[in-house]
């Protein structure tokens, strides 16, 4: 009888250990979830909307991928408007967070404060413009920045390769450009245009496929868009080395990130409403995750990341907000 006794609480001090054993698992895996996800353990509901720049759509559109695994129950929306289209919706309060290739501008400033919105940048990753002419294209090897300004100056008259450079064919330029509300556009018209007007008759637009298309389906073709969409069809497209002074450079994720491939080489943005980030649940945590994950789904996607500590640094920017 006492043998029995024994085996019976043998076995229930086994079962014991086993139970306990089995929830202390289950909290280090709730505690890695947590971690993992930036704040909360996957139980967030809500919906955040974003927009903005076609160039930082790729990374954004990663990042909400991921996420959605993490927190299906937040919705995200992405559009990719432009990053002036993003600006002019996120002033309005529209959109919780807005993507953007190029710093915002004084007038885009003025209306955020006109609407009580307060704000802060922060950085996600390194692009470059990156220029591209049709893949049967054998006459240019690289541009000066001197050139590829001429070639995209309005001046009256209709541009031809000959116009650029002694030897190259008597046939008029096609131009693709992005359109007038991209940051890209507006990176290219104050760093190469210097602000003058950008030759009549190219075709503009907000999508950079279109551009694509257009360069791929005519050899006199020449167009710039960022560095991912080059990446992504360089099968199809012949991208051009640009020369600053210091000899031509093709852009990569090396010369980006060091910043040999100049002046074309920039920084990616998104900005948030800092009252979303502290009402909004979501929000706080879905920024939380995109800025430490950007550096690794940038990557991926074909741009170039922040060195480490420059994503702790806009870690602790949003830290503050709250």
């Amino acid at each position: 009888m006492k043998k029995f006794k024994f085996v019976v609480l043998l076995l229930l001090i086994v079962t014991s250990i086993s139970i306990t054993s089995a929830c202390g698992k289950g909290n280090n895996n709730a505690g890695d979830q947590k971690k993992e996800n930036g704040g909360a353990a996957g139980n967030l509901e809500g919906n955040i909307k974003v927009d903005g720049s076609s160039t930082v759509y790729p990374i954004m559109e990663a990042v909400v991928e991921d996420y959605g695994s993490k927190q299906p129950g937040v919705k995200v929306s992405v559009g990719s408007s432009g990053t002036g289209g993003g600006f002019e919706a996120f002033g309005a309060g529209e959109t919780q967070l807005s993507d953007a290739s190029r710093p915002i501008k004084k007038e885009e400033q003025a209306t955020l404060k006109k609407n009580g919105i307060d704000y802060t940048e922060f950085r996600l990753a390194f692009d470059g413009i990156s220029v591209v002419v049709n893949k049967d294209n054998d006459w240019v090897d690289h541009l000066t920045v001197e050139e590829l300004s001429k070639m995209w100056l309005e001046n009256g008259t209709v541009k031809k390769w000959s116009d650029v450079r002694k030897g190259w064919p008597d046939k008029e330029i096609k131009f693709y450009s992005p359109g007038t509300d991209s940051g890209t556009y507006d990176y290219f018209d104050e760093d190469i245009l210097k602000k003058k007007p950008l030759v009549e008759g190219a075709t503009l637009s907000e999508d950079d496929n279109v551009l694509v298309q257009g360069v791929n389906g005519d050899k006199n073709a020449i167009g710039f868009f960022g560095f991912a969409y080059y990446l992504e069809n360089k099968d199809d497209l012949k991208v051009v080395p640009i020369d600053a002074g210091k000899g031509p450079v093709t852009p990569s994720h090396e010369t980006i990130k060091s910043g040999e491939y100049t002046p074309l080489s920039r920084p990616l943005f998104v900005y948030a409403s800092n009252s979303a980030v502290k009402k909004q649940k979501e929000v706080n945590d879905f920024l939380q995750f995109t800025l430490q994950n950007a550096g690794r789904l940038a990557e991926d996607v074909g741009y170039v990341s922040l060195p480490k500590e420059e994503y702790q640094k806009e870690l602790d920017k949003l830290k503050a907000i709250k």
